[in-house]
This record gives structure tokens, sequence and C-alpha cells, in this order.
């Protein structure tokens, strides 16, 4: 998922590059080493974890964390070639500068292999600069945004993704209302601030209108931190749309469903990623989200033995808490990590990047695993069914389809 406002990160992360420039923090960037050269001796392999813990989406990043940390327990009970890992873990704040002074944090002083995060696509995005300079590998668990990986037409060599991209997952939507729903009209209501949400509608509207639906009245938008969204639903009820697409965060979302609830828009509502947090049921509240669906990366609802395998894992170490989309993401990030690791035999960054690029077949509980030139994961998708505030498995969707 990408962080709102891509062009305020550039300025936001120009203006931090510069204040740390002068301030001479950092030295070293560009260097002719990895950064995980430094550390080639020691019996610990340390990887950063740069994610959104507080701020304005600390669900994600806390969430994130509580899979990491899972992982980390079970791949260091063995240990990949002789050393554990050892996560080092900083608060973004959710806030691009801040991701940007953690990455030279854990690339200059901490000389870690490889950064974990961020959370969303600005936060990620952030880093790049420091990464690509000092040839560190990072992934993003859910930055799901196709510039993370491509910018331009380019290649960000060092950057890698453990989740689906959103053309992808705006086409499974639309496929869904269009096959399974068998909707012919939808209106759009967007967070016009968050690139994340503009690729989505963008991708779900080519897909449902070559499948012969019609998008009713024009795209209609919000931005961050709105909280009155009546008059726009009212505009939209007056359309009379079989479906609404909202391809938002659960801050906003969850004040969406409710509002339109009360103005008698019952019809079904569908989202991404970006909604799956519990905040969205204390905002919006279980009814506003009955018939709603979401795509997304996984569900403890499905019968595959590794997902239940690690929702009894999960379970047991966090208090029978239900993992969400983004425990399984930080879950299967450090996996993803660990098998390249130990695939590449040393906790060198450039080497390290070369196994991730070539990971092919990986199991993991999200899904099989294989990158594609673009350094993006080939795996399938989920769609949840929302039902008294509870997520329910509906289906689970191949690539391909």
């Amino acid at each position: 998922m990408t962080k709102r406002g891509h062009e305020k990160v550039r300025k936001l992360v120009g203006i931090s590059m510069s204040l740390l420039l002068s301030a001479g923090i950092m030295a070293g960037c560009g260097t002719e080493k990895s950064s995980g050269e430094s550390s080639k001796g020691g019996d610990e392999i340390l990887i950063g974890a740069n994610l959104e813990l507080s701020g304005g989406v600390a669900s994600y990043g806390q969430s994130i964390l509580e899979g990491v940390n899972l992982a980390l327990d079970e791949i260091n009970k063995e240990g990949i070639n002789g050393k554990k890992i050892k996560i080092i873990k900083v608060d973004n704040k959710s806030d691009a500068a801040e991701a940007t002074s953690a990455a030279i944090k854990l690339v200059n002083k901490d000389k870690v292999s490889a950064i974990i995060g961020a959370a969303t696509t600005g936060d990620t995005l952030a880093q790049m600069q420091i990464v690509t300079d000092n040839r560190v590998p990072i992934i993003t668990p859910s930055g799901t945004s196709e510039t993370i990986t491509v910018d331009k037409g380019k290649l960000n060599e060092y950057a890698f993704r453990t989740c689906f991209i959103d053309p992808f997952q705006g086409t499974v939507a639309a496929n869904f209302a269009s096959n399974e729903l068998k909707v012919k009209t939808a209106a759009i209501l967007i967070d016009s601030s968050s690139d994340y949400s503009k690729g989505l509608a963008a991708s779900f509207k080519e897909a449902f209108e070559k499948n012969g639906g019609k998008i009713v009245g024009k795209e209609e938008a919000y931005v961050q931190k709105d909280t009155d969204f009546r008059a726009t639903l009212t505009r939209i009820k007056s359309q009379n749309p079989e479906f609404v697409y909202v391809p938002g965060y659960y801050e906003e979302v969850g004040l969406i469903l409710k509002q339109a609830r009360e103005l008698g828009l019952n019809v079904p509502f569908m989202g991404a990623d970006g909604w799956d947090s519990p905040k969205l049921i204390e905002i919006g509240g279980k009814e506003a989200t009955n018939n709603t669906f979401i795509t997304n990366h996984y569900s403890s609802g499905d019968n595959d033995p590794k997902i239940q395998e690690f929702v009894k894992a999960f379970k047991a170490k966090y208090k029978d808490k239900t993992p969400d989309t983004f425990n399984a993401l930080g879950y299967d990030t450090l996996f993803f990590l660990a098998d390249a690791i130990k695939r590449a035999g040393s906790n060198d960054s450039e080497k390290i990047q070369k196994a991730l690029a070539e990971t092919n077949g990986l199991q993991l509980v999200s899904g099989t695993m294989t990158l594609d030139e673009n350094h993006n994961p080939i795996k399938s998708a989920t769609i949840l069914r929302y039902v008294d505030g509870e997520q329910k498995f509906e289906s689970k969707i191949d690539p391909q389809n």
C-alpha cells in the first residue's frame, strides 16, 4: 500500500536529505563496500526494521513487527549458516522524512545487511536513495505501488516486496464485482491524496469496463483526514449504483461505511488491503461493514495447512489473537529474507540482493512466491467478506485468472 501524497513525500525526503547531508550524517553513503560486509565475522546477522510503529498508520507497522518477531523465534531455533538474526527496529512514525532518517541510521550506524519495511509505499520510497547508494536490499511487506520496484521504467535493483502489486489487486476486485456479484454499474470513491487509492481505482475501472460494466457519474474523491462524507455519498446514492469501490485506508473508510449506511446506501462496498485493520470495525461499527468485501493477501480462515499452522503459532505467542494480513506479510518477509541469506551463504548485502532476485517457488503463508524480472511476486490474491465485523474467507484468485 502506498503513503498518501507522493509528491509531498518527495519534497519531504529532499528536505530531510539536505539537512542530514549538511550535518555530515550521511558519511559513508555510496562507498565501495556494502553495509553487510562489516558484520561478516560476527555471530549475528543484523536486519533493520523500518516500520510505522506510531502515527497515522501504526496499525500496519505494529502488525508487521508482530509477524516478524514470530518468524524470528522460529528461524533462530536453528539459525542460518551458523548465525542468528538480530532485528534492529526503528519507528518511522508514519512519516517519510522519519523513514529516511531511520534508513540512514540502519545503514551507516547499525550496518544492517538488509532492511524490512516500510509498510507503505511513501515510507519505502523515502529510503530508496539510501539503500541504492549503499547497495543494501530493502523488502516492503505491504507496499503495493509499482513505483517501489520500477520507477519511470527503471528497475530499483535493491527494492523487493512480499505482496502483490496494485494492478493485480484492482483487476481482481473488478472481476469479482462483475463475475461473482453480477453487478453492471459501479461508483468509485477515492482518496485523491493517495497514489495507492488512485492506482487501484484506475485498475478497477479499466477491468470493470472491459467486463461490460459502467461507472456511474464522475469519480468522487476525498482527502486524508476528511471526516464528513455525507454530501459525496448522497451524490453517489442519487446515481443508483449497484456497487461502490472505495480503495482507501481504514481511518477514512470506517467513517465512509458508517455514514453510507446511515444514508441508506446499502449496496455492496469493496476495497483493498488498506481496509485490513481492527480499527476499521472500531470506527465504522460491525453493522456498517456487512455486505462489504476486500482483496487481500491471505485469510486466517483459509484451510490451507500452512496457513492454519501459522495461525496456531501466532495465537500461541500473542494470547489467542487472530493474525491479520500484515501479521502474515511480516512473518513471510523475514522467511523470504532468511531463505535468500541461506542460499547466498553470506550476510553480505550484495549477495543477499542477488539471492532475493532469484527466489523461485518459495512456500510462504501468503502463497507460493516466485519473483518476476521486476522483483514483484507472482502469487494469489484472497477475497474476504465482512460479516458482523468478522472477516470471512470468500475465495482465492490465482494470477492467471
